[in-house]
Parts: structure tokens; sequence; C-alpha cells
């Protein structure tokens, strides 16, 4: 029986074989629904609770099968594509040693990239299966033979009839069709305001025609300092908060904009680049068209999306859409058809997704793009090396999204590390070149969540291309540095004047940066220190506003009385205080002394307990020390730190030097203390991300052993 085996396989690999079509004599497949969960059920809005789709009925689909550990059953179900792996169903199949058994054309796509280890079971094999020249890709979906998903065909009988042009082409199954070599078939954007959902916070008093969109406050480290003495290193907090809506007032002064009588917000071009590499077969391709189904449903008529699907090779499934009904039905069909094999190419997809929004023709006024990934890039960055200390993550970086191109621009790569085998550095890089953050998503259950945290900062933007200057007020003063973490600062004129490139600022987000001043003696009873001047642009109106603080003065008597230092400086100086002590403690990781790396953010906690703001219980510094006490326990030992460590903290790190919300492990769940930086349009959207899981029962059931593996403890 072996050897008439391997003479079929070699058989199949010269192509000598066929594929039979099924016969009406063939036996019906089976119609066993207990557990079994399909990918337009994960997208379909019948299961979403509220959905902006028409309700359409979801007939009992025939693809994926759940055992009752969670995970989809290999004996019924190929890991790959996610349909039925059946005698007579006109598909050659191929059992490997492990036990587990594929389509024939799925896994030896899969091997001819270079994986040859089982999807289910990690296990490597001996003996692995040829791909012949014809048997490149896997006959299209609808064809004889193909299992029909009826309820992803529920909606495609919505689209209207297929026209012979660009927008179509995320119908064509990944690698047939030749792409444009210029990705200028964007569709032409509206010039409407997007009309935000939201509505303005209910404990507000301020009429919105005179609210300001940026408050400037600033804070002096003690307000009271003896005329006698000089300071080396005074620090002065800089404050600022986005309002939570655009100002009504703004609108109506500019005449292309109509008044609108509910809140406004700036429209998307958002392109996601995905992972779909061998590795993501199964669970985790499920729910990731779960969480882009998310997406897609929360993105108003006005923002645009293309996706784009990256393996061995990269491509983009449609252009630029403007997400109306129709838009939502293409995207959720094209996501839906997503498959995984191959390597991972990650450089090829994020040149891809630069690429569309370099050619655009037209340009929405917030753009971002988000990455997600489970594994190491294979093609473009090498390994440690005795030449190479260190691999050059810049080469994933196509020059266009990081500014140093001919185009100038930079766009936010929005960076997701999934599960417990990606690169954590190359994704953390990634993120930092480009200005965007980095997320760590541990488990497969907080995928959806993690998406919902991040598009509901992008889809809230109020202040864009902000700028801060800072101006001394005497001239005897003087700069000594801007602790301004990720984001661009430089001093001029002698240490005189200070700026700092903060971007895009989100509804209700706030920024703290520390000025350090050299104060001289003085003669008289009071300094005057710096005024903060706030230069941005509004990303409807495309208006330039200039904002000015009062200016910053301390009293200078000869005695002065108790001195009470500022709560609000000492909490910023605990929190770069902590960001410092974590990266200190990356670098004893990477060289290998776990010990020391504890033993530094074991001190870090001891100082900050000892504070002004850690004694009155600032919210803040409370969350502080959880994360860096779960930063320990994630050090406890190599393989903890190698799995989860690395990622833990590099997400924080993010999320500190940009003062933006990451996900990282549970922070997204609402009984985690690490929630710093979350916005309240993101806490809404993860309301809305909750509520579509509560409200599918199928989903449930796929996230049951995933939630509950969270609630186990941590190995120590």
């Amino acid at each position: 029986m072996g050897s008439k085996w391997r003479k079929a396989k070699v058989a199949l690999g010269l192509n000598l074989c066929v594929l039979a079509p099924r016969t009406s004599e063939d036996s019906p497949p089976s119609t066993e629904v207990s557990e079994r969960l399909s990918d337009a059920a994960l997208l379909s809005p019948a299961n979403w609770g509220s959905s902006r789709l028409p309700d359409t009925p979801i007939p009992s689909s025939r693809s994926l099968k759940l055992s009752k550990n969670g995970s989809k059953s290999s004996k019924q179900t190929c890991s790959i594509c996610l349909t039925n792996v059946k005698q007579g169903c006109g598909h050659a199949i191929f059992t490997a040693e492990c036990s587990h058994s594929f389509h024939f054309h799925c896994i030896a796509s899969n091997v001819k990239h270079g994986n040859q280890i089982c999807p289910v079971c990690r296990a490597k094999w001996k003996e692995v299966p040829f791909l012949g020249p014809n048997l490149d890709t896997p006959p299209a979906r609808g064809s004889v033979g193909w299992p029909r998903n009826e309820a992803l065909m529920t909606v495609v009988q919505q689209l209207p009839p297929p026209r012979q042009d660009l927008t179509r082409r995320h119908v064509v199954p990944l690698g047939q069709t030749p792409e444009p070599g210029v990705f200028d078939d964007d569709e032409p954007i509206s010039h409407q305001p997007v009309v935000s959902e939201r509505s303005p916070s209910s404990n507000s008093s301020v009429d919105k025609d005179i609210v300001k969109t940026i408050e400037i406050k600033t804070y002096p480290e003690f307000s009271t300092i003896p005329r006698s003495k000089s300071y080396c290193n005074f620090s002065v907090l800089i404050h600022l908060k986005a309002a939570a809506t655009f100002s009504t007032q703004n609108l109506r002064n500019h005449t292309s904009l109509p008044h609108v009588s509910q809140t406004p917000r700036a429209p998307v071009d958002l392109v996601t680049v995905l992972d779909i590499s061998g590795s993501m077969a199964g669970t985790k391709l499920a729910l990731l068209k779960r969480a882009m189904g998310f997406v897609i449903q929360n993105l108003g008529s006005n923002d645009r999306l293309s996706v784009i699907a990256f393996s061995s090779t990269a491509r983009r499934l449609f252009p630029l859409h403007r997400m109306s009904d129709s838009g939502r039905q293409q995207a959720l069909q094209a996501v839906n058809s997503l498959v995984a094999n191959g390597g991972t190419n990650i450089a090829e997809g994020l040149r891809k997704g630069a690429k569309i929004m370099e050619d655009r023709k037209e340009k929405n006024p917030v753009a971002s793009i988000i990455l997600l990934s489970d594994g190491q890039d294979t093609y473009t960055v090498s390994g440690s090396g005795n030449n190479q200390p260190q691999p050059n993550y810049r080469l994933l970086m196509p020059s266009s999204a990081n500014g140093s191109g001919n185009s100038g621009f930079q766009i936010p790569v929005h960076a997701f590390g999934f599960g417990s085998d990606h690169d954590a550095s190359s994704m953390h890089s990634i993120s930092e070149i480009s200005g965007g953050t980095f997320s760590f998503i541990e488990t497969e259950a907080v995928i959806q969540d993690a998406f919902a945290q991040c598009i509901g900062g992008l889809l809230s933007v109020v202040v864009q291309e902000l700028q801060i200057e800072i101006e001394c007020l005497h001239p005897t003063l003087c700069l000594g540095s801007l602790k301004a973490g990720s984001y661009t600062s430089r001093l001029m004129d002698n240490g005189s004047k200070g700026f700092i490139d903060v971007g895009d600022l989100y509804a209700d987000e706030e920024r703290d940066f520390l000025v350090s001043i050299n104060i001289p003696t003085e003669s008289s009873n009071e300094t005057s220190l710096i005024k903060v001047k706030c230069i941005y642009k509004d990303p409807l109106t495309k208006e330039t506003t200039i904002l000015e603080s009062e200016g910053v003065k301390i009293e200078r008597p000869e005695v002065p009385g108790q001195v009470i230092m500022s709560l609000e400086v000492d909490r910023q100086q605990n929190r770069l205080q902590a960001a410092e002590a974590m990266s200190q403690a990356r670098v004893a990781a990477e060289q290998g002394d776990l010990t020391g790396a504890v033993s530094i953010l074991e001190n870090c906690r001891k100082v900050l307990s000892e504070t002004v703001s850690v004694k009155s219980h600032d919210r803040l510094c409370v969350a502080l020390d959880a994360e860096l006490k779960e930063m320990q326990e994630r050090m406890a030992s190599r393989h903890v730190y190698e799995a989860s460590g690395r990622a833990y903290i590099l997400s924080g790190l993010s999320s500190h030097s940009w003062q933006r919300a990451t996900a990282r492990g549970d922070s997204t769940d609402g009984s985690s203390l690490v929630q710093s930086y979350q916005t309240p349009s993101m806490v809404e959207m993860l309301t809305r991300s909750h509520a579509t899981i509560l409200g599918s029962p199928s989903t449930r059931r796929l996230l049951q052993p995933l939630l509950s593996s969270r609630s186990q403890p941590k190995p120590r």
C-alpha cells in the first residue's frame, strides 16, 4: 500500500492525474451542524447584532467544523482553505505522516514556499508533496467540485453585474491576474463631511461653538524657588488636550462645508496589510476575517479601504473603495476569499500598501496602514550573524512610507504582532520608523478588540500637523532638553527656542512633554520662564490655527515658605522613569541577563513608590507599577521572555513613547489596569466589538476555549 501511495504522489506531482468532478452518485456532504462555523458566518451581518447591511438569511454552511477543544477538526477540514476534506468531492487529498489531511493543491503550494511542517500540529515532515507546474493555484471557488458557500453567495448576489474594469480585481484568485503598474484607480472621495455617531460628552457644559481644538496647560515643577538659588534642570510640564469634537463655528465659517447637525469627523484612507502565510491557517485566519469584518462594518461611507494580502508574495485584493453599502459587500467578499499558505514576505506587503497611498489620485484627510503578521519575514531580513550583529529592519520599510523618499510624505504603520511566533523587534521597528504604534496580540481571542481600539482612534482625528514651539521669555534662560519620547524635537538659537513635531491628535487625546530649563539667580520677585505656541491644521477645513499660552512665571522670594512639588510634573517624571527602566531591562534581557533585567524593573518600582504621586494613589502611577510587575513576570525564564516578554515590553515602550494606546497582552480587557492613553472613542469602539462577539453564538463558541485559556495562571 505504501509503494502505491508513493506512486500516486509522484503521479500527482507530475500532473498525470486529473481532478474528477463529483457525480450524483457520490454521497452528499454531511449535514451535521452541531458545532460548525463558516468564514461567511463569521463575516455575516446577521451574526453581528446591529449592522449597516440589509439583513440577509444565513443558510447552513459546510465549511469549518470545530472540535470540543475549540480547534478545527483536521480530519474533516483542510486547515489551509477551511473547506471539507472528503473523498469524492473532486479534490486530491494528501494525508501527512502526522495523520492530518489537506487538499493536495493547498499543501503543495504551502510546501513550495519552504514550509515543511504541519500547519495543525507543527510536526516536521520527512516526505512532502511536490507541486507540478499546472497545479500552482487551486481551482476558482464556485467551479466544479468546490463546495459552494451559500452564506457568502447570498451577499454576492446583491452586488451589481460584473464590469470589465479594475474595481472588480478582487474577485480574481490571488496571484493569477497581473496588477496595474500604478495604483491610481482609487474611488473618488466624497466632499461631504463624515458624521460621527458619537454624540458630545453629556457632562460637558461648554458650548461647542466656542470649543478650542486644543487646550494648553503648563505646570512648573515648583511655583516658588529662592531668589539666590540657580537650577540646571528645572522642569516645566506642557500638557495638551485635543477637543472631543470639531468646532462647529469653524465649519460654519467655511463655505465649502455645509452645516451638519451631528458631530463631524475627518474621513480616512485605510490600507490593511494582512499576513495569510501557512501559519495563519485555521482559527487564526477565521478570527482575522471576523476582525476585518468588524473594521469594514464600522468604516463610514466616505472612508476608503484597500486590502493587501501577503504570504510569499503580496497581492492587492481591491483598490481604495469607499465603504458604501456596495463597497462593504465587496470588501466582505474579498476578505472571505482569503486562503492561508506560503511564507512570510512582510516587505512586499508593505511596499504595495505604501504604493497604494502614494499613487492614489485623491486623498482623504487621514491616512494609515494597519499591518498584521504572526511570523518572521523570511525574504528580506536575515538573522544576526558575524558580520551583522543586528538585523536591518529598515529594509522592510519602503522609502515612501517613512518620508525618506522623493514623495516626502509619511504614512503611519500601526503594526500588530499576532501570537508567540511573530518577530516583535521587526514589527516594533516598522511602527517606530513610520510613526505608528506596535500592539501585541497575545491570543487569537483579542484580535478584534485590538483592531477596534486602533480604528476608534483613527476615526476621530481632530488635529493634524501639530507642532509645538517653546520660547524662553528671559534672555538669561536657556532650554536644557525636551523630553518628547519618539516625537522629533530640536533646540535652536542656543537653546532659546525648542520645537516638537507631534502630528495627529485623536479626539480627547492628551500629550505631556517635560521641558528642562536652566534658571540662574534672580534679583527680582519673579522670573518669566517660557511661553508655548501650538501650530496645527484642521483636517476638515484645512485651515491653519496658531494658539498661544500665557507665559509661565515663578515667584522668587528671598526666603520661600514650604515648597511643594507639582503633582502633575511628578506624575510625568514617573512615566518617563518607568519607560527608561523598561528600555534598559529590554537591553539586558536581549543580552541574556534576565536576572539583571528583573532587578532594573524592581529598583524602578521601589524608587517610584517613594514619590508624591504614587503616595497619593495617582491612577497613572498605579497602572505603571502594574505594568512593571507584569514585565518582571514575563522575564521569569528565557522561554517566557521569547514567547511573550519581548513583545509585551516593546508594545509598552511604543505606547509610552507615543503616548497612545496599544494592545499588549490583555490590556484591552476592561479588568486590566494597563489601559493608559485610551480615549473615549477607543472605549466606545471596544464596546461595539464586545457587543458583536456577545451577540454572535457561533463566535462565542469559537472564542470560548481561547478566552478560557486567558484565565489560566501565567508560567512563572
